[in-house]
């Protein structure tokens, strides 16, 4: 598979943390046609690749990465671009809005009908297929696996959600992703910290991805953590901030290792 697309770095632990918007790189055919703000990616994930590396490698995770940016095509939205959250705003398959609201192109220069599925046949199913051939890869070792689906936000977007995010936003699509007891013990990961708020299943329980591949009657758990950018970089200048970074990583841990111990 090409670096271009992503990359999968293979574990021997029943663990794949999947990162599908930390790729911020946009092709420069697709560039020449957004807005310059919109060149930035803004809405990326920013770090996350850097903020999971060292858990995965002391856990013996897979860590499965794209390089392209969620504006190109958004790996966490379903195929067709059926809506995940019905009735609140929000960006598509291949957006053409970012999370301020603002338009990412240039007057008629959004991608047609055509371009939409060369983006999904490019960069979308590589993606997928990659992350179902490891899981598969997985769960023959184990028996069992879990799928952990790595992202973070800024703390303040009022297109889709009023206020500040809480710090650790887990979701388990109300518990169906997952089982009873792996949702128990991440529950108690966070409810014995204070350094940061949290929250199970709350604006943000699971995207496509998690909704997807959660299939515990088969043996395969999926998690969503939706983490607040702030809490380990800065929002401005997009800086990653390691000292701020390393507390999260405690807790990032805690959590990973609890999907460990029951599996």
């Amino acid at each position: 598979m090409s670096d271009e697309i992503l990359s999968l770095q293979r574990g021997d632990a029943p663990l794949l943390i999947s990162l599908p918007h930390d790729g911020s790189a946009i092709p420069a055919d697709i560039a020449a046609r957004m807005r310059p703000a919109a060149r930035r990616s803004i809405d990326t994930d920013w770090h996350v690749g850097q903020l999971y590396a060292p858990l995965a490698e002391r856990l013996g995770a897979s860590v499965l990465r794209p390089a392209l940016s969620r504006y190109v095509v958004d790996l966490n939205r379903p195929e067709d671009g059926h809506a995940l959250y019905p009735g609140q705003r929000e960006t598509g398959l291949v957006p053409v809005i970012g999370f301020d609201g603002e338009p990412l192109y240039l007057p008629g220069a959004e991608p047609d009908d055509a371009e939409i599925t060369r983006r999904v046949d490019a960069c979308w199913r590589p993606y997928h297929c990659a992350l179902a051939q490891e899981l598969e890869r997985l769960l023959a070792m184990h028996g069992r696996v879990v799928l952990w689906e790595g992202h973070s936000i800024r703390s303040r977007v009022p297109m889709l959600f009023d206020g500040r995010l809480p710090d650790f936003n887990l979701g388990t699509v109300d518990g169906t992703s997952c089982s009873a007891p792996l949702r128990q013990r991440l529950a108690a990961v966070l409810q014995a910290q204070d350094a940061y708020a949290h929250v199970l299943d709350g604006r943000f329980k699971g995207g496509y991805i998690t909704r997807q591949y959660g299939r515990p009657d088969r043996g395969v758990q999926a998690v969503q953590l939706e983490l607040s950018q702030c809490n380990y970089m800065d929002e401005d200048s997009l800086d990653y901030l390691p000292e701020r970074a390393a507390g999260v990583q405690r807790v990032i841990a805690a959590l990973l290792e609890a999907c460990l111990a029951g599996v």
